[in-house]
């Protein structure tokens, strides 16, 4: 007799699990920025704005993402001939972010489209595809950063500005003259320096026709595949620099030489190598031992938008945590209604929040460029914005990754990937001394600098004693010349805390800039981990702010 098999029940049945975040508007999301757009000069660009935030947050673009990352570039330094040819292959998402970029105008558009809130506009489109994708954005900034050092310069400024101008991605691999677009990159990092620049040992020696043959190593040359590079080197006059097609302007490939590609720990859908200069063909770019100045006009540019990126990352990780806890539920509530859970996700959206009202208050002043004040206001927030914001990056990412518990950790998922890409921002274009060191030296070479920033947050005082009180005992250590160098951190961090209380309090809701001043700026009561807002704290308030689609 044949036994009756047992009952079976189903072994893998999928429950209390969130579906992607996905088909969602990053921008219609996010009411923050929204709010900073208006207010920053931008509000003409609304519609805009929330067409490109329907592209981001949908799964195509989301996908392109992923398929960026998971698929890293490849060297082709040789034809199958064995002709040098240190060219990079990227997967197609990897130019279909580049060519949203393009099309959109984040790397040119304000330069293209001068017109008021440009740079504001720039930069909110900017957050949003910081959310999906941030590899691609490295050559999008660097060509951002280029247009005011190369448009002084009549001879390179005819040929190539019309095409770094253009809406034109055209990812061939050819001269300049055949390309309906084009990218720059730079290389400044040598292996001895750093960001010890000075300390640069590749070398330029003028030619009889007025070109500059370069000869030495970078240790670090991002996205090889731009048309050409700004590259500091030494000239008889001292560290100057160059500006470096990879193609010559008689059709021939440059001598520039791909060493090695750098396995990172994330950006992994943009190609970092180590390159080399053999007599590559450069034209100088400035004056010749002036190269220091010259490349910093483009580093002002390329830090704001390591503060609008971090930006971006923390909001993507945000957006993440809301999204997994309004759907996963534990102990019979959904984790989004669990009281603790709530304190979290409060206190990270206020992070961002404040991280959004600096970046984008910072944007209005590059699109301020005639306007003393805002210059003055530009040179000193550029660095503190770009310390704070890439600083709390991290430590954020790493509080929204541990809401989606194990989920979170594995690498299906964005957060790993958000999580690896959170402290590159700090890092490049000038690590947190650097950045801390300048906004000393912006103190101190334009004293009129810390009256403006005291106009900034003037409209702010008598609004909350916490606040008052912070203000007043950063301006009591900023007029204070004792160990202002080893005090550097903690004074760039008080201006950074300063601002964004002050625009949360002229600008945001009364929970938002009460419960921010309750904690960033009253002693002791800000914990060393996210989640510990007073009891008192409005959490639903802020969160339903955070994330509308709830």
């Amino acid at each position: 007799m044949i036994p009756t098999p047992p009952m079976f029940t189903a072994t893998h049945e999928v429950l209390n699990q969130a579906h992607a975040l996905e088909n969602y508007n990053a921008y219609a999301n996010n009411r923050p920025l929204q709010e900073a757009v208006a207010r920053e000069g931008a509000n003409w660009a609304h519609g805009w704005l929330m067409a490109r935030g329907a592209e981001v947050g949908s799964a195509v673009w989301i996908e392109h993402g992923r398929l960026a990352n998971v698929n890293p570039p490849q060297p082709r330094l040789f034809d199958r001939y064995g002709n040098r040819r240190d060219e990079v292959e990227f997967h197609p998402s990897w130019h279909a972010c580049l060519g949203w970029l393009k099309r959109h105008g984040c790397d040119t558009g304000p330069w293209a489209d001068p017109k008021p809130g440009a740079h504001v506009a720039r930069a909110a489109a900017y957050v949003m595809f910081a959310e999906i994708e941030d590899g691609s954005l490295c050559p999008t900034t660097m060509t951002y950063g280029a247009v005011p050092v190369l448009r002084h310069v009549p001879e390179i400024a005819r040929d190539w500005m019309p095409k770094m101008l253009s809406r034109d991605y055209d990812p061939r691999f050819i001269p300049v003259e055949q390309k309906s677009g084009v990218l720059i990159g730079m290389g400044l990092t040598e292996k001895q320096g750093g960001s010890d620049v000075r300390a640069n040992t590749t070398r330029a020696e003028q030619m009889d026709d007025g070109s500059w043959r370069l000869t030495g190593h970078k240790w670090f040359l991002s996205a090889p595949m731009c048309d050409a590079f700004l590259i500091t080197a030494q000239s008889p006059k001292g560290l100057s620099c160059f500006f470096v097609p990879r193609w010559t302007p008689e059709g021939k490939l440059n001598e520039i030489r791909i060493q090695r590609f750098k396995d990172k720990l994330g950006d992994r859908s943009n190609a970092g190598t180590e390159a080399e200069f053999w007599g590559s063909r450069g034209w100088l770019v400035g004056e010749e031992g002036r190269g220091i100045p010259t490349v910093l006009e483009m580093g002002v540019y390329t830090r704001l938008d390591c503060a609008i990126g971090s930006t971006g990352i923390m909001r993507g990780a945000l957006s993440q945590a809301l999204h997994h806890t309004s759907l996963r539920s534990a102990f019979g509530k959904l984790l989004r209604e669990q009281p603790l859970m709530m304190n979290v996700l409060a206190d990270m959206a206020l992070e961002t929040e404040a991280a959004t009202a600096l970046s984008l208050r910072l944007a209005r002043a590059f699109d301020a460029q005639e306007d003393e004040t805002e210059s003055l206001l530009r040179r000193i927030l550029t660095p503190v914005a770009k310390y704070w914001i890439c600083k709390r990056c991290p430590t954020l990412v790493a509080e929204a990754m541990e809401v989606h518990g194990g989920n979170g950790y594995v690498d299906e998922g964005p957060m790993p990937r958000l999580f690896r890409q959170s402290p590159l921002n700090s890092i490049w274009e000038g690590s947190g001394n650097i950045m801390c060191l300048d906004t000393l030296r912006a103190m101190a070479r334009h004293p009129r600098s810390i009256e403006v920033l005291a106009a900034e947050i003037a409209p702010a005082i008598g609004r909350n004693s916490a606040f008052d009180t912070f203000v007043a005992k950063l301006k009591d250590g900023l007029n204070n010349p004792q160990d202002i160098e080893t005090r550097a951190r903690d004074l760039t961090q008080g201006i950074a805390l300063s601002m964004q209380g002050a625009l949360l309090l002229c600008h945001a809701p009364q929970p938002v800039a009460e419960s921010f001043c309750a904690t960033r700026l009253t002693p002791g009561h800000w914990g060393a981990s996210f989640g510990t807002l007073p009891a008192a704290t409005d959490f639903e308030v802020i969160i339903n702010r955070a994330w509308p689609a709830a």
